[in-house]
């Protein structure tokens, strides 16, 4: 983050559930904000209206997101793989080649995405990932292999970058910042649940936390049974 300045940072996707979730932590942190969001969705964000400023157009657009990150300190990005002509990937490449040097940058996907190949996989999670990426290709509204290319791009770059990889998010008041583990299947990642606030509390987080530069966390609720049976947290 910039010395003797009020931080700037860009949350792309900012419209989205995740997004606004991010632009309102950031705003009570005392956050310069930025937001990217497709033209029809701006109306989603009339609630910071005055307290951010707002980049119309899709995020794989270079033009746009080279408006928006133009001198932001870290860009925070929501990975959607829509529909099937790799808009992840040329969200994350815009995001990649545009932010100024040495910005943080702070990616959110799933726990499909593996860095290393060391995750582990129960079988309903394997099988739903299957037919789910099966069916939405089919049906043109999500190719999730879009997400795995963007995430390799990211992982083989040499900028300060977190790919911070969510459980199955729920609503709900916040129970702190996530516990993390560099693997799926670690037990403390059992139950498998983040509250969406807490998610966006993490991706913000790690913009001053150099110990995630160059990580792929997987995240879990600090308060779930998991986090707290394996003394990732006080009980």
């Amino acid at each position: 983050m910039g010395v003797g300045k009020k931080p700037r940072v860009c949350v792309v996707g900012a419209s989205g559930k995740l997004g606004r979730y991010m632009v309102g932590h950031l705003l009570g942190r005392g956050y310069e904000v930025v937001g990217v969001c497709r033209e029809q969705s701006v109306g989603k964000l009339a609630a910071f209206e005055g307290s951010m400023t707002v980049v119309p157009g899709a995020t794989d657009d270079r033009e746009v997101i080279g408006r928006a990150v133009a001198g932001c300190d870290g860009v925070l990005t929501v990975l959607v793989p829509w529909g099937v002509r790799q808009y992840a990937t040329g969200t994350a490449q815009a995001v990649l080649d545009l932010a100024p040097p040495g910005a943080r940058l702070v990616f959110s996907c799933g726990w499909h995405i593996s860095r290393d190949g060391k995750d582990v996989y129960g079988p309903l999670f394997r099988a739903a990932l299957a037919v789910g990426g099966v069916l939405a290709r089919w049906a043109r509204f999500a190719d999730l292999r879009d997400q795995v290319e963007a995430c390799r791009r990211i992982f083989a770059s040499d900028t300060r970058w977190t790919v911070v990889r969510g459980s199955a998010l729920e609503e709900g008041e916040s129970q702190g910042l996530p516990v993390w583990s560099r693997h799926v299947g670690d037990p403390v990642l059992r139950s498998n649940r983040t509250r969406r606030t807490d998610f966006a509390l993490f991706m913000v987080a790690a913009l001053t936390d150099d110990a995630l530069v160059r990580e792929a966390p997987a995240i879990v609720g600090r308060r779930t049974p998991s986090a707290l049976a394996h003394g990732a947290v006080d009980g």
